[in-house]
């Protein structure tokens, strides 16, 4: 069943009333509105879950305060509105649309501005988008090497990166397939600089794991940073293989050859594939794919190639406004 718009009628002494107390003024709105889906989001639980699953339950905090954002818009439209609307008895009398259908451009605005604010502004937003699927049959068996790796964990929560290297080598030592540990283990050699080193402890837990999706990513960043840049395309395609389709080879290609390469075409025709595809899984990534998108757009208005650019869009089914 198909949801229809629904056409409210408000009457302007309705609105001098409610208006003439504190007005809260839109910035105020939509920052409550994001503090209450942001704390729905800081009860997510990131431990044993699939990425898609951590993602979805984002996706519902964000919806569950969408409507009422929709309505202050509205309102706030209401006023202006009322300034030149028909009277009705004496009164004038304004007519709101509110559309309730999840596709509509009324609730996509919304949506969409919820999530660009939570992306910049909610931590837990954040920890969740950027939390590595986890599970526990991945874990050692062996309680010495879990123990180091823990240490390791703790150490490196206070970015104690030596320290972090020490405990997840003892636990690599102990059990050479212990995945997480040696994903952790590349993960602190990278912050401190050692990227032959970091590759190194991602290849080998993909010697543990082939399929293995955060060394597969980790080795082009790693790359990135080695300003190896085809090496990092190569490292991509290599992910490309394990996960046809997954946004972060498109969005990670996509910054490669806009912002190292300064290929804006194969910049952008990345990045706007990222984009489609986080906007399909209502990943609030989709907010740093539009950001790039923009850059690149910038980038290519300067050269004189609004035309390219918006041709790369279309053939992306991406609307240009």
């Amino acid at each position: 069943m198909i949801k229809k718009p629904i056409t409210i009628l408000f009457f302007v002494l309705f609105y001098s009333l409610s208006f003439s107390q504190e007005k809260p003024n839109e910035k105020t709105i939509l920052q409550e509105l994001s503090e209450n889906a942001c704390e729905c989001a800081d009860s997510i639980s990131l431990s044993n879950r699939k990425k898609e699953d951590i993602i979805k339950d984002v996706h519902e905090c964000i919806d569950k305060y969408t409507g009422a954002l929709q309505i202050s818009t509205l309102l706030k439209g209401a006023e202006k509105q009322s300034e030149n609307a028909p009277k009705v008895n004496g009164k004038k009398q304004v007519n709101l649309t509110f559309d309730p259908n999840k596709n509509s451009p009324q609730y996509k605005d919304s949506y969409n501005e919820l999530e660009r604010y939570l992306m910049q502004n909610c931590k837990s937003v954040q920890r969740a988008t950027q939390a590595t699927e986890t599970s526990y049959d991945k874990f050692s068996k062996n309680d010495a090497a879990v123990d180091f790796y823990e240490k390791g964990v703790d150490a490196g929560k206070a970015e104690n990166w030596k320290e972090a290297i020490q405990n997840y080598e003892k636990a690599v030592n102990i059990d050479p397939k212990f995945i997480y540990a040696w994903d952790n283990l590349g993960i602190s050699y990278r912050r401190i600089g050692e990227y032959d080193k970091a590759l190194n402890a991602y290849k080998q837990s993909l010697v543990a794991d082939p399929t293995g999706k955060m060394p597969l990513q980790n080795i082009a960043i790693t790359y990135v940073y080695k300003k190896e840049y085809q090496k990092a395309i190569d490292a991509y395609n290599d992910f490309d293989k394990v996960y046809p389709g997954d946004p972060e080879v498109y969005y990670g290609m996509g910054q490669v050859y806009f912002t190292h390469l300064k290929n804006n075409e194969k910049g952008l025709d990345n990045i706007c594939k990222a984009y489609r595809i986080y906007s399909e899984q209502k990943s609030p990534y989709r907010s740093d794919a539009e950001k790039m998108i923009g850059y690149i757009y910038k980038s290519m208005k300067e050269e004189g190639k609004t035309d390219k650019f918006k041709e790369i869009l279309k053939n992306n089914n991406i609307q240009f406004d």
